[in-house]
């Protein structure tokens, strides 16, 4: 078995003929960028592109294989110049009959099975080139059609208070989903704002692979969020096998952001733009007293979990808080720069690189904010209603205290 760096959710901003794919998303987040970026700076071997049922993205990969730079896999997937495995994606959005909307990837192993996919989403949306559109038709029919195209599908970002299952959808997936549904979906996506403990709070989530993913929507977002993952080889086959923990391929570990990073972890006052810091959960505005407010992730999972304190089963893998380079306090462009020329990806600085190899590089007070935020021990405040939390950096200095560190 060998390891993997993944990850699942990275979308496409433009088409290389500069069509709009993801309109949020950066213009310069075309395929073979995504490609690229993965390979020679962010040390990713494999890449969910979750924008692929687009008929230009199509056109895109078609003229990436016919000049030979990708290639397909015979175990399903893409591999670009022999070194980064792309996994054929689309996320789209379902509604249920009580209003409420939600998320969700769905991946296919070969290009004939998402174009067509893509035939089909073509008659349910008002432009097939656009990403995460609303399909008008509930998450157990958006199941039944991927599965019947031989896909799987994935719920994403499963408790952000926007486009969610739990979010803004239900308290439990059997609301949505048939019995049946629920044994052939093989995994959960947490989001920015959720990690391992505060995602088993749901006793109903414990049968459930987690996926740590970015959610990228530029080129320095992917990898802010991923998975080691433990397979034979890199393709789509091997990855549902670890996705089911069967013929022992498996996730290894999740490295996300520390939930108080992300965008939605806490409530947010829509009227005074106060995030609260009470115990969760929270109805009301702390401040102003107002009750329109986004609810926050931590205080949705206090409200509806029923493992309190968080229990985790036996196969879930450890879930490392890890804060991406540029998120550290100190790391600007003309730093990861250096960085990167030295070592090459931000997989090996993340993992690899030592707190005196990185000071020769960019000095002491770079360094260990770098290594603090590799072990998860930087300073936080809390994120919320669209807002990310911040990264405060750290007062004591190493160097000074005359320490050797060896991480």
């Amino acid at each position: 078995m060998k390891k993997y760096f993944m990850d699942l959710h990275v979308h496409i901003g433009r088409s290389n003929s500069g069509v709009p794919i993801k309109i949020t998303a950066s213009r310069d987040l075309t395929l073979a960028n995504i490609a690229r970026e993965c390979k020679y700076r962010k040390g990713i071997d494999i890449v969910g592109i979750i924008d692929c049922a687009s008929p230009e993205v199509i056109n895109d990969i078609s003229q990436l294989m016919n000049s030979g730079e990708m290639k397909p896999l015979k175990e399903g997937g893409l591999i670009y110049q022999d070194r980064v495995t792309i996994i054929l994606g689309a996320e789209i959005e379902t509604q249920e009959k009580d209003g409420g909307s939600s998320h969700h990837l769905a991946y296919f192993p070969y290009l004939e099975d998402i174009k067509e996919f893509s035939k089909i989403l073509s008659s349910l949306v008002t432009n097939v080139n656009l990403s995460s559109q609303n399909c008008g038709i509930r998450a157990e029919e958006a199941f039944k059609i991927v599965n019947q195209q031989g896909g799987i599908l994935i719920p994403a970002h499963a408790f952000t208070p926007h486009k969610s299952v739990y979010g803004n959808c239900v308290r439990r997936m059997g609301e949505m989903f048939s019995k049946s549904t629920l044994k052939k979906i093989p995994a959960i996506e947490l989001g920015l704002s959720a990690d391992t403990e505060i995602a088993d709070r749901l006793k109903e989530l414990a049968p459930y692979t987690f996926l740590t993913n970015s959610d990228a929507h530029s080129l320095p977002k992917i990898g802010r969020e991923y998975n080691i993952i433990e397979l034979e080889k890199a393709n789509f086959k091997e990855i549902l096998l670890a996705l089911q923990r069967k013929e022992g391929r498996k996730v290894t570990a999740n490295y996300g952001l520390d939930p108080k990073l992300g965008k939605y972890h806490r409530t947010f006052c829509e009227i005074c733009g106060y995030i609260t810091t009470s115990p969760p959960p929270i109805y009301k505005c702390e401040k102003c007293g107002s009750d329109k407010v986004v609810k926050g992730v931590f205080d949705r999972i206090m409200e509806i979990g029923d493992n309190l304190p968080s229990f985790s089963p036996s196969h879930r893998p450890p879930y490392f808080h890890q804060i991406p380079l540029e998120f550290v306090p100190g790391v600007g462009k003309k730093t990861l720069e250096k960085l990167f020329n030295y070592y090459g990806t931000e997989m090996h600085i993340l993992h690899q690189a030592s707190y005196q190899e990185i000071s020769q590089i960019v000095g002491f007070e770079i360094a260990q904010n770098i290594i603090l935020a590799r072990e998860g021990q930087l300073k936080l405040s809390p994120g919320g209603g669209g807002r990310y939390g911040k990264v405060k950096a750290q007062e004591k200095d190493w160097k000074e205290e005359g320490l050797h560190l060896n991480f």
